[in-house]
């Protein structure tokens, strides 16, 4: 029994979507979540799923996105990601009714592996404008849409304490914590987020969103105040499950 992570699926099979234009990295990588997952994880084993599941906007447009996530082998936690317009905070609870024994959908609630719950949030980050000077500095931002942000992050953090407070309340003291955000942004060495997990003493904080060789180094990977950051990215993993706890 394992417990593994993998972000940012982007799956398209009822809308049209081509990934390919982000990079050699995209190209059949559904092939590649098939083929990596069903070697590396076992039915046994969880993968928690980090967000940007599917680009369909509505359920019925994710239906054969849902269907290839429910074949993958292991027990599949879900996290909710910023283009997964399917999913309705709200409606989390209908969502694990409608797909009980098959898929789960954390938000607002925790998941248990062995001794440890799992938490976790969509989570946000500021993520600029920016404004560079002609070396590529940062010399300013946009105030409104940093302002905005912090109403966001306040949001989720809502949601991940009251995680955490399930978690606890069941009798859980040691955690996993899950976002789709990166949990700092470009400007930030500590956030809410980092707060949180060091409070609690999660284990470690897994998250994904970044893409690209110029986006992978925007947060933290690797301890940090006794913490493991662990991004698992898609593309950045070339779509094989990061090994969380053995």
């Amino acid at each position: 029994m394992a417990l593994y992570a993998l972000g940012d699926l982007h799956l398209g099979f009822q809308v049209r979507k081509p990934m390919e234009v982000f990079g050699k990295v995209w190209k059949h990588h559904e092939r590649k979540i098939e083929k990596y997952v069903s070697q590396i994880v076992s039915p046994e084993d969880t993968l928690v799923l980090t967000g940007d599941h599917s680009w369909g906007r509505k359920l019925e447009e994710c239906r054969e996105d849902l269907d290839f996530i429910e074949r993958l082998p292991g027990r599949k936690i879900l996290l909710r990601g910023n283009h997964d317009m399917f999913w309705d905070a709200k409606k989390t609870k209908s969502l694990n009714e409608k797909f009980d024994g098959r898929l789960f959908f954390l938000q607002n609630n925790f998941v248990a592996y062995q001794d440890y719950a799992l938490v976790g949030t969509k989570g946000f980050t500021f993520e600029g404008p920016f404004y560079l000077d002609g070396r590529g500095n940062i010399t300013g931002w946009d105030l409104r849409q940093e302002e905005q942000a912090k109403k966001l992050v306040s949001r989720e953090m809502m949601r991940l304490r009251e995680s955490f407070w399930q978690a606890k309340e069941a009798g859980y003291r040691k955690f996993v914590m899950f976002l789709h955000y990166p949990p700092t942004n470009i400007l930030e060495e500590t956030s809410p987020f980092t707060e949180i997990a060091r409070e609690y003493g999660a284990s470690a904080v897994v998250y994904s969103h970044c893409h690209g060789e110029q986006r992978f180094a925007d947060s933290i990977r690797g301890e940090f105040q006794g913490v493991r950051y662990i991004l698992v990215s898609g593309d950045f993993l070339n779509f094989h499950p990061a090994l969380i706890l053995p």
